[in-house]
């Protein structure tokens, strides 16, 4: 089965409209599910493309497609341990993708393959985590669309554990309220430091809950600031996980927002580790050397290039520009390149990338 498009068809796919086009995008998890059971579901794909085939395409364009289609299915990789699958047919090619991403099922037949069609069909799971505070206690969740846990945390989580350490050190001030002071400043740095370490696991939006006064406090030493979507303002010491769960569901209305927030906040932080590729060729050449983690890129956002004297370098061309060496989109090209070596990809409004030449792509850190 070919892992990419033959280099000389380029020219050829890019002239003329060769139909149909299939791309099938579903769940595929054998590790998880029976194989029976994913056998079923492939089958009902496979026939439902049959039959809108069979409705809008003549036999001699159909036919050779289908087949082709049966035996990508009849190949596939029951042994893998990604979450779905994408698979893409046309007359010319045949390419298949096991990606490390959910993604909802999608079946689209058309003149041409979208490969922006794949990240628009990956499953929307709004993952947060939130920190509960009190002058006695934090509690931690992880929260997303369909669950919401307390995390167990290696740092102790009353205030109580650390009032033995502090007590030498107030003993001294008379005033009751000065020593509750200092060791609740003391309590919330200790859970300050936890919540570092956890976001390094854990690389999610951040929420507080808590009363004025204590949030008041903690965000006066926290060093996560740039984590934090929002503070929430209130006694939360006595409700239970699903009253927090359900005080959450409104704050996850604007999701997208909160998205690009912690995308940014993301891109800020690997610019700082020197693993951010920044604009088309920077980040071309990046996917092209198969380090790309994460591709963020604006929505719309559209390239058409030329290869270079290697293939790791691109420039900018006119849209009517149609030689051998052109790229019709060269963001669509990255996507595959990130997908293919096991990245991500995120779409963006116009503009949140403003600063970032429209495009950036995230390296992975141990390269």
């Amino acid at each position: 089965m070919q892992a990419e498009i033959i280099e000389d068809f380029k020219p050829v796919i890019n002239s003329t409209k060769y139909l149909p086009c299939i791309s099938l995008l579903m769940p595929f998890e054998p590790k998880m599910g029976l194989k029976k059971e994913l056998d079923h579901k492939l089958k009902i794909a496979q026939d439902k493309i049959e039959r809108e085939l069979r409705e809008n395409y003549p036999p001699e364009k159909s036919s050779p497609v289908l087949m082709k289609l049966k035996r990508v299915i009849s190949e596939l990789n029951y042994y893998t341990h990604k979450k779905s699958i994408a698979i893409f047919v046309s007359p010319l090619i045949d390419k298949v993708y096991y990606l490390d991403i959910a993604i909802e099922q999608k079946i689209i037949i058309d003149e041409t393959f979208e490969i922006r069609d794949l990240v628009f069909s990956k499953k929307e799971i709004h993952k947060y985590l939130l920190v509960v505070l009190t002058n006695k206690q934090t509690k931690i969740y992880l929260g997303n669309t369909h669950s919401f846990i307390r995390i167990t945390t290696t740092f102790p989580e009353y205030a109580e554990a650390y009032k033995v350490d502090y007590s030498e050190k107030v003993a001294n001030f008379s005033d009751e309220n000065k020593k509750k002071e200092i060791l609740l400043n003391k309590f919330l740095m200790h859970t300050d430091n936890g919540l570092s370490l956890l976001l390094k696991s854990y690389n999610l939006p951040l929420f507080v809950m808590g009363t004025t006064k204590t949030i008041g406090y903690f965000n006066a030493i926290t060093r996560n600031s740039k984590y934090i979507v929002d503070f929430i303002h209130g006694s939360f010491e006595d409700k239970t996980e699903s009253e927090l769960s359900a005080l959450m569901r409104p704050k996850l209305e604007g999701w997208k927002k909160i998205k690009e927030q912690r995308l940014l906040t993301q891109i800020d932080d690997s610019l700082g580790k020197r693993k951010l590729a920044v604009g088309m060729k920077e980040v071309w050449k990046a996917a092209s050397e198969m380090k790309g983690r994460l591709l963020i890129v604006e929505k719309n956002y559209i390239y058409p290039a030329e290869h270079g004297a290697s293939p790791e370098i691109i420039y900018g061309t006119d849209l009517s520009n149609h030689n051998a060496f052109y790229i019709k989109d060269a963001v669509d090209e990255i996507i595959e390149k990130v997908i293919s070596s096991g990245g991500d990809v995120e779409f963006v409004d116009e503009g949140v990338l403003k600063d970032y030449q429209k495009i950036v792509l995230i390296e992975y850190y141990g390269l």
